[in-house]
């Protein structure tokens, strides 16, 4: 027998016992856990029956399988699918938990962000990615480039423009008018006063 035949007859197989099982074990998870997970449950054990297909009791070569022979096996595979699910919501749950915990509180009087996110929101999702790239992840137009899949000088130019709209947003603000006092200085200090 051909490799190519072997194949086809393994597939075969699996179809056959995918068209028994999958309804009864996507009815056995729905028991079990809510909706999406079931369905994600699902696929996994489907895939896992792929690779096992060979080891699934009562699965002859020719001929639909008896649900009273393969699914008891199946019913096994889709729980240990099941309990490998739940293992790892409590892990993303628990490290989300330790984040939370960790996170270091913003100190009293610490900047407030709010007009940067706010115009940055304003921008395309590409120039927003370009900006963030730049000024976040400390990346030069060559690598923002990479990134993007832009030209280096595309980065320059989209760079330039980003930067001169954020300066003309934070410089007006909110209200539209030009804001006089620069951050972090004081207003002798700001216009080059002793």
């Amino acid at each position: 027998m051909t490799e190519q035949e072997t194949r086809r007859q393994r597939q075969k197989r699996f179809e056959r016992l995918a068209h028994v099982v999958a309804e009864p074990l996507h009815r056995y998870l729905l028991r079990r856990t809510h909706a999406d997970t079931a369905e994600d449950v699902l696929s996994e054990t489907l895939l896992v029956l792929w690779r096992r297909i060979d080891d699934v009791p009562g699965l002859g070569a020719d001929g639909a399988p008896d649900p009273d022979d393969v699914l008891p096996w199946c019913y096994g595979v889709a729980r240990g699918c099941l309990a490998n699910a739940h293992r790892a919501d409590g892990r993303r749950l628990r490290l989300l938990d330790r984040l939370m915990r960790t996170r270091p509180q913003q100190p009293a009087g610490a900047a407030d962000h709010g007009d940067l996110h706010a115009a940055l929101a304003e921008f395309g999702e590409l120039d927003r990615e370009v900006v963030r790239l730049w000024a976040w992840e400390e990346l030069g137009p060559r690598q923002i480039a990479e990134v993007t899949g832009l030209t280096a000088n595309a980065v320059s130019m989209r760079l330039h423009r980003a930067k001169k709209k954020l300066s003309t947003r934070l410089r007006t603000g909110r209200t539209g008018r030009e804001n006089t006092a620069r951050s972090g200085h004081g207003t002798d200090e700001a216009r080059g006063g002793q």
